[in-house]
Formats: C-alpha cells, structure tokens, sequence
C-alpha cells in the first residue's frame, strides 16, 4: 500500500515545511495540475514542480494532469523533475501514443478517468501505462464527497494488471473510506484534505498518513 498526499489541500505560504512533514513517511508526493478549463479551477505547473524537486530531491512527484492538452505540457514536467505524468482519458484521442512519448521523457506514465467515464474507456490501454487512476470526486476541488459506485471500476481494473503496475485512486479518501479502497484493489491512495486539512496540524500528519495506509487511526504523535 502507498500513500500519496495531495498537496492541493496543503497551505502553500508554508508548503516547504508541509511537504517536509509528510515526505519521510508518505511514499510519494501528489501534484495536482488543473488548467481552468477540463476542470473549473486553477492550480500549479512546471515552476513549482522544479521547486518541489530542488529542494525534495528524493521524492517520488506523481504529477496528476486534469488539462484538455496533456502533451503540452510534457517536456515541460519532465524538465521539472515530474517521476510520474498521469493525464486524462477524456481528453486524449492516442492514449497510448501519449504514453511512449512520457515514457520517452523519462517519466512513468498514468492513465485517468472520471466517475462518469465508463471503465470501458481504458480496459484497451490499461498495459500501456505504469499507474491506473480512478477519480473517486469529480475532479476540480478537494474536500468532495467519496464516490463509492467508482469502486466498482477498481475492481474491474485489478485482475488486468500486472505486477510492476499500481491501481490509484483520488478523491474523498479518508479514515472513513480507506479500508473500501483497498478491499477494492487500490495500492496507491491519494489524500489531501484527509491530511493537510487536520484539525492538530502538521504533528498530525504522520498519524492520519499510517492510519490510511493501515487501516487504523494509530497512535497520536508529533
């Protein structure tokens, strides 16, 4: 089981020392990238990429882009310092064009879908990509609601994968909806305002990270 906070829910005017809290036990870092436009909201690019990679050298940045031109942006994250590049199914007509071309960067590559998407979508490029991305949230903001039918699409997806591949899924997970991702296949777990949204801060981080990953609340530490 991973654990990828997202950092969309972190507070960006100390986003060095949020990241620096759950980096040594949280196993990569969730960079959500959103143009404004596939989604109705505005996030980071390449610049902060870079800077999360100067200084976190170390850390595997699972680059998530919910962007109607994923292959724009590219070379751009790559030269950033992105380890994964995940985009959309919803908005690519060569899913598996695309990811040669990711793989050729020099990054692994990850394919999505939304909750309305039909699985049916991506079960042909599932052996073309590194990482299998459910939204379980229409994607856009955090803090959503789980969508617990996408569950269904996980289950789906699992028995198609091979060894070397991960089955994610982002959107709603907390302690509450956790154990029903994993029963369901999910190996790579992204959460943000599970996380950077709680109520004691960042000495809470390490705790909620290991209950999720888990399974239980663990105990409390700073």
């Amino acid at each position: 089981m991973k654990l990828a906070p997202s950092i969309l829910s972190a507070d960006f005017a100390q986003l060095g020392a949020e990241v620096e809290r759950v980096t040594p036990i949280a196993d990569l870092l969730h960079v959500d990238v959103m143009d404004g436009h596939f989604v109705p909201n505005l996030t980071m690019g390449p610049a902060l990429c870079r800077s999360l990679r100067r200084r976190f050298p170390d850390v595997c940045l699972d680059v998530h882009m919910m962007v109607n031109e994923p292959g724009k942006f590219l070379r751009a994250f790559a030269e950033a310092g992105a380890t994964n590049y995940t985009f959309h199914i919803e908005v690519v007509d060569d899913p598996q064009r695309l990811a040669q071309e990711v793989h050729a960067a020099g990054m692994s590559a990850g394919l999505a879908l939304n909750p309305p998407t039909s699985v049916e979508r991506i079960l042909p490029h599932v052996a073309a990509f590194d990482v299998i991305l459910i939204m379980s949230v229409n994607p856009g903001f955090s803090g959503q609601a789980f969508i617990a039918d996408v569950l269904t699409k996980a289950r789906r997806v699992k028995p198609m994968l091979r060894a070397d591949q991960r089955l994610e899924i982002d959107g709603g997970v907390n302690a509450a909806t956790a154990k029903a991702c994993r029963d369901a296949g999910c190996d790579v777990l992204v959460a943000a305002s599970a996380i950077f949204g709680a109520k004691g801060g960042r000495a809470e981080y390490p705790r909620i990270i290991a209950g999720l990953r888990n399974g239980t609340t663990g105990p409390s530490r700073s």
